[in-house]
């Protein structure tokens, strides 16, 4: 979890102190999957927030708290950050729990139906435990990457970065979600972004979804992937495929509905995540589960930081 602080581009106003980072994407989740279905948190929370930290997450519906939610003795993470316009922004981090040890994390997930992974720290997982939990976990992984593309400068502040071993990261995970500024990172030394979007996906890594910010969502998908999330592994990676799946990646780019809205981005794009993976989990389409995951988003711009979020996607209280 992290504790945000929000300026906004009006130095005018007063920042804006709340829970922010996987703070949203459990909000989201809450509102967006079935009751049926129940939300295991896997984080760390710093000793100095952690009252604050477990209220916020006992007022979530659906949450099984106790199996895995660890109070670490490290300073929680805190995030500065700074709007230059609607949709960029300057991020110092501060605190700092420590990774998720191999050892510490499999009896967690061990057992669970599906997992989202949200990079939010972006030093949750190392590539060895990430390697190591695609190969012992046989449900689907849908991994929003966003701060594994950032790394630490001497003052704290979160500068873009390359990701080293790419291949092997995308590799680990049946879904990964980023940013267009993101996928531009990653294609740097490549060329045409989406060129390497449709070679990226394959037998392993089946779907990419790219946010766009106001203008949408867009997707690549191997002729792999099918929309049911639960049936993705088929049996996992132990299972020799003896030839790629035949035909050509596809494509297509998802609308956001209505007017563009002012407000406040934090966050956006662990709504998408949540809400998208939560759809698919409970059965949509792809593109409608992208369409319900651009909706959150939107609605998310018009309430600042997760207090509250829950209900304000559920439309039970006023913006």
């Amino acid at each position: 979890m992290v504790w945000d602080r929000i300026h906004a581009r009006d130095a005018r106003a007063a920042p804006v102190q709340e829970w922010g980072g996987i703070a949203y994407a459990l909000a989201a989740a809450a509102a967006a999957l079935p009751r049926a279905w129940q939300v295991v948190p896997v984080l760390k929370l710093g000793a100095d927030l952690q009252e604050e930290g477990l209220r916020f997450l006992r007022e979530l519906p659906g949450l099984e708290l106790e199996r895995g939610v660890r109070v670490v003795r490290e300073p929680n993470n805190r995030v500065e950050l700074r709007y230059v316009d609607q949709e960029r922004r300057c991020e110092r981090l501060t605190g700092g729990v420590s990774p998720w040890r191999w050892e510490e994390l499999w009896p967690i997930v061990e057992g669970l139906d599906a997992l989202y992974i949200n990079f939010i720290s972006g030093f949750e997982l190392d590539l060895e435990t990430a390697q190591r939990l695609r190969a012992a976990y046989s449900g689907p992984i849908y991994a929003d990457l966003h701060s594994i593309f950032l790394g630490l400068d001497a003052q704290g502040n979160r500068v873009p970065r390359p990701l080293a071993s790419w291949p092997e990261w995308l590799r680990c995970f049946d879904a990964a979600q980023m940013n267009e500024e993101e996928l531009g990172i990653l294609a740097s030394a490549w060329g045409d972004p989406w060129r390497l979007a449709a070679s990226a996906v394959g037998d392993e890594l089946r779907l990419l979804v790219v946010t766009l910010g106001a203008r949408g969502s867009a997707y690549v998908a191997s002729p792999a992937f099918r929309p049911e999330p639960l049936g993705w592994r088929d049996g996992g990676l132990g299972v020799a495929r003896p030839l790629a799946t035949p035909g050509a990646a596809t494509s297509e780019r998802i609308l956001v509905q209505g007017a563009p809205v002012e407000g406040d981005p934090t966050g956006c794009g662990d709504v998408f995540g949540a809400t998208c993976f939560s759809a698919l989990l409970d059965g949509a389409g792809l593109e409608e589960a992208m369409r319900a995951a651009n909706a959150a988003a939107a609605r998310n711009v018009v309430h600042r930081g997760a207090t509250g979020l829950y209900d304000h996607l559920q439309g039970r209280i006023g913006t």
